[in-house]
Parts: C-alpha cells; sequence; structure tokens
C-alpha cells in the first residue's frame, strides 16, 4: 500500500482554493486547508478527509506553524491565498489596501513557499502560483491587484530558475474572472 501524497492549499476557505482542496483530495491526496476563516477549513477538511490550519499569511509565526504541521514532505504546495482590496482608480488609491494587497498576494506567498519549500525539495514536489490575468494586462481601478498578480508572477519565475538544480517544479495558474466571496 503506497502512501497518500500531501499537499497544502492556502486560501482554501473559499471558492478556487476550497474547489482545488476537494480536487486534489479526489486525486488521493491528504489535503493541508489552510486559511483564516477557521470554521469554513474545518468543515472542508471533515469534508474531504483532510486537516485543518488556521493560517493566515501575512503572520510568520502563524505559517511556521504552518510548516511544522507538514512536517519534512510535501508533494503540492498550492499558493492560492490572495485578495484584491479596493478598485478605485490610482489617484484615488487606498494605501492601506494596496499595502494589504501585498502583505497578502505577494509577501504572504514568499512567507509560505520559503517555509515549505524544504519539504517541497524533500518529496520531490510542485508548487503551483495561482495568479491572475490581471497579472498581463491592467483594467482600471485594478492597478494594485495587478501588481500584486504581476509580482507573484515574478516569485514563480524567478524560483523556478533558481531551482533548476532541485527536484522541485513550479507551476503558475493565471484564472480570468471568477464567481467568488470576493468577486
Amino acid at each position: 500500500m503506497s502512501e497518500r501524497g500531501v499537499a497544502v492549499v492556502t486560501g482554501a476557505s473559499s471558492g478556487i482554493g476550497a474547489a482545488t482542496a476537494r480536487a486534489l483530495a479526489a486525486s488521493g491526496f491528504e489535503v493541508v486547508c489552510a486559511a483564516r476563516r477557521a470554521d469554513r477549513i474545518r468543515e472542508l477538511a471533515a469534508e474531504i478527509g483532510g486537516r485543518a490550519v488556521a493560517c493566515d499569511v501575512t503572520d510568520q509565526d502563524q505559517v511556521d506553524a504552518l510548516a511544522a504541521q507538514v512536517g519534512g514532505r510535501l508533494d503540492v504546495l498550492v499558493n492560492n491565498a490572495g485578495g484584491a482590496f479596493g478598485q478605485e482608480p490610482v489617484s484615488a488609491a487606498d494605501v492601506d489596501a494596496w499595502q494589504r494587497m501585498y502583505a497578502v498576494n505577494v509577501v504572504g506567498t514568499e512567507r509560505v513557499t520559503r517555509a515549505l519549500l524544504p519539504a517541497l525539495v524533500a518529496a520531490r514536489g510542485a508548487i503551483v502560483f495561482v495568479t491572475s490575468t490581471a497579472a498581463e494586462a491592467a483594467y482600471e481601478g485594478g492597478a494594485g491587484y495587478c501588481a500584486a498578480k504581476a509580482a507573484e508572477r515574478m516569485i514563480a519565475g524567478s524560483l523556478r530558475l533558481e531551482l533548476f538544480d532541485q527536484p522541485v517544479r513550479v507551476t503558475e495558474i493565471c484564472p480570468g474572472m471568477v464567481h467568488t466571496d470576493e468577486f
């Protein structure tokens, strides 16, 4: 009998993250559902036979706790946590909203990736970055979100180059507009 692969999905409490967790579980993975909304991920983890780990990717201590829960082997990391906060034009942008977008989408993605990278290398794993078509084309009121998603794209691209000699695959998924709690 073979051991189940382990997958972590950040932002698993709704939308693309919850759907991804369900799909990975249906494919045989033990899924660690990570998100801020603990009640939602507990329900999801119970539904799919996974594990719930409350984790705000902007908090290093919580990211470290996630890594400790995962342990020394991780087959798949899906960096999905993110958000678009504010849709004002640049001339009226809310700087706090932009900082929150960068904290979650960019710095949070880096924190989680760095914390789980040793376990991914050990398992010869894969990292999936869920960015957006917003990383490719600007839209009115979307400067902050487009920039954050473009920054995530650059993390994925740089990491792909940096890991050229490691047994870790790096993939980027760029969905278009999706009906979620956010949109």
